[in-house]
Formats: C-alpha cells, sequence, structure tokens
C-alpha cells in the first residue's frame, strides 16, 4: 500500500499537496476538470474580476530556452532547455456570469477535489471593496473551497489592482479584512515579491485576517531584445510593457521569499510557488514549512494541465516517505 499524501491546509483536506497554480489553462471547466482527472489535489481559477478585460493581440505567454553557452532567447532551438516562462497574461477575460455556472459544474463532478478561486478587484473606493465581496459571495455560493486574492500581479491594466494592491500594506489589510467579512471558507493571500520586506505585507495580510499566504507570484520583467532585428522578442506593433518571469529561474529567489516568511511566522499557514516541476522543488518548499505547493510552467508545457508532472509529484513524494518509513 502506497503511503497516504493527504494534507489538510486551511481546514480543507486535499488528496494531495499539488496544486495547479492560477493561469491561462485554469481558465476552462474543461480544463480544471481534467486537472482533476490527472490527479492534481487542487486547482486555482484564473482570477476572475468584474472589471472589463481586454487581453493583448497574439501571444501571452512565452518561454526563454538557454543553450550550453548560455544564450537566452524565446526561440526554439535544438539543444537548448528551459530557462522560464514570461507573460503579459491579464486576468479572466471570461465575466463573473460566466464562471458561475462553470464552478458548480466542477464542484459536481470532483466534489472531493479544492476548487480555489482566485479573485481581483480594485483598492481604494467602496465600490471597489464592494466588489471583492461581490466575487467572493458569488463564487463560495457555487461551491469555490477556498479564495485566493491576487494581490500580486506585476502587470495589470489599472495602477489600484494587482501588485500595486500587494505593495501597500494598509491595502493588503483592508482588502483582506473586506473578503473575510463574508467569507464562508478560508482566503489565501497571494503576494508579490517586489516589495522591500514581503514580511510587512504578509503581517498585514494576516491582521486582516488572511488563514494563509501564497508566495510568490512572477517576478517583473521585459522581454530580450533579438540581436538581429533589435526588436524585443515578444511585442505589439513593435510596443512592449514589462511582464512576468517565472518558471524554473526563480526557484532560488521564491524560495528566499518563503523562508522569509515561515521564519517570520512559524505558526501560520503558507502555499509555495515559484519554479517547481519535480518533487525535489516541492520539498525545498515543504521542508521551509508550505503545506501545499502549487505548479505552472511546468504544466503548461505538459499538455497544459501536467499529467504527467502531477504523476511524476505523486510518485517522488510516496517514494521520499516510503523511504523515512510512512504508511
Amino acid at each position: 500500500m502506497k503511503p497516504d499524501i493527504s494534507v489538510t491546509f486551511t481546514g480543507l483536506k486535499f488528496t494531495n499537496p499539488f496544486l495547479l497554480s492560477s493561469a491561462p489553462p485554469t481558465e476552462s471547466d474543461t480544463n480544471i476538470m481534467r486537472a482533476f482527472e490527472a490527479g492534481w489535489g487542487g486547482v486555482v481559477t484564473k482570477t476572475i474580476g468584474l472589471h472589463p478585460v481586454t487581453n493583448v493581440a497574439g501571444p501571452k505567454t512565452k518561454f526563454l530556452r538557454s543553450t550550453l553557452d548560455g544564450q537566452l532567447s524565446m526561440q526554439k532551438r535544438p539543444d537548448t532547455a528551459l530557462h522560464s516562462s514570461w507573460n503579459w497574461e491579464l486576468i479572466s477575460d471570461k465575466p463573473l456570469d460566466w464562471w458561475i455556472p462553470k464552478i458548480a459544474g466542477i464542484k459536481k463532478a470532483y466534489p472531493d477535489r479544492m476548487l480555489i478561486a482566485s479573485i481581483m478587484a480594485g483598492s481604494g473606493s467602496d465600490k471597489e471593496l464592494a466588489h471583492w465581496q461581490t466575487l467572493a459571495k458569488a463564487c463560495q455560493d457555487e461551491g469555490a473551497d477556498a479564495f485566493e486574492l491576487n494581490l500580486s500581479c506585476p502587470h495589470m491594466d489599472r495602477k489600484d489592482m494587482g501588485s500595486n494592491i500587494g505593495k501597500d500594506q494598509a491595502q493588503v489589510s483592508i482588502v483582506t479584512q473586506v473578503v473575510k467579512e463574508v467569507a464562508k471558507v478560508p482566503v489565501w493571500a497571494k503576494l508579490t515579491p517586489s516589495t522591500t520586506d514581503i514580511v510587512e505585507e504578509a503581517a498585514a495580510a494576516f491582521r486582516g485576517g488572511a488563514d494563509a499566504i501564497v508566495s510568490s507570484n512572477t517576478f517583473p520583467s521585459l522581454p530580450l531584445i533579438d540581436p538581429e532585428t533589435l526588436d524585443f522578442e515578444m511585442n505589439v506593433d513593435g510596443l512592449v510593457s514589462s511582464g512576468g518571469l517565472g518558471g524554473p529561474a526563480i526557484l532560488p529567489q521564491s524560495l528566499a521569499k518563503m523562508s522569509q516568511l515561515t521564519t517570520a511566522f512559524p505558526d501560520k499557514e503558507f502555499s509555495g510557488i515559484g519554479g517547481i516541476s519535480t518533487f525535489a522543488h516541492a520539498l525545498n518548499y515543504m521542508l521551509l514549512g508550505c503545506g501545499t505547493v502549487q505548479v505552472c510552467t511546468a504544466a503548461m508545457l505538459d499538455r497544459a494541465i501536467g499529467p504527467t508532472v502531477i504523476k511524476t509529484l505523486i510518485e517522488g513524494m510516496q517514494l521520499f516517505m516510503e523511504k523515512l518509513g510512512y504508511k
């Protein structure tokens, strides 16, 4: 018999501690159910909001690869290794009314798997704070098991959203408290790594009532310039803006952020994210004190929802526990 790898995190029972993170593949109810079928213990939806979203034309996510001599490029070439992912994705462009029946349908089909609703609204006004509550009430009424507050997207189309909230301790605390006022399920705050001291923002989230901290989101970055064309490798009509860097390159940085958090708050709960593709990577987060971990880039490169990735994560954890004598 294989060891039991189920975990309880923020009061929720997960069949395993591995979650598919909020990303383009989790905007589809079909993909979310495929992910559960593949074995993921939980899935975080692509971020749901109330404001109109217009995504840029063309690709919104690409992957940087490295040659043996250290050259980086988004071009697919032989004999290269994955370095990182780069994106300028916004939140879901599907309205709340689209999401509501999808959440209900997913939970009906997979009642034992944890579906986390990622939500986002603005800050600085009663109207925007009310939007946070509207999103929370609608999602939990249809069966969402928890909320992940997106306080961390580094390239939103508005200045009162995403990481701009996550860098403001007062707003982090206010938004978290406002959601907690109506929440009947656990509330997780996903923080940005782009801050002077992430411990201060985490403290603000806990003051607001957060049940857990998720760290970290992508790091702000620019796409590279092609030395042949002198154009950015990713652009829209020659224009470019900062995007988010994820994948293997950010693993050590994200671990450093998590180490700060778990050291400062040894009795709190944390979900680790950033650069995970193997159980060895996940184990780093777990040994730092994370109760769950989340995967994005590796899964996107594995048929969008990572069936091979989750299989290796589960098998890796079971083997690790067997070696330690667990049943």
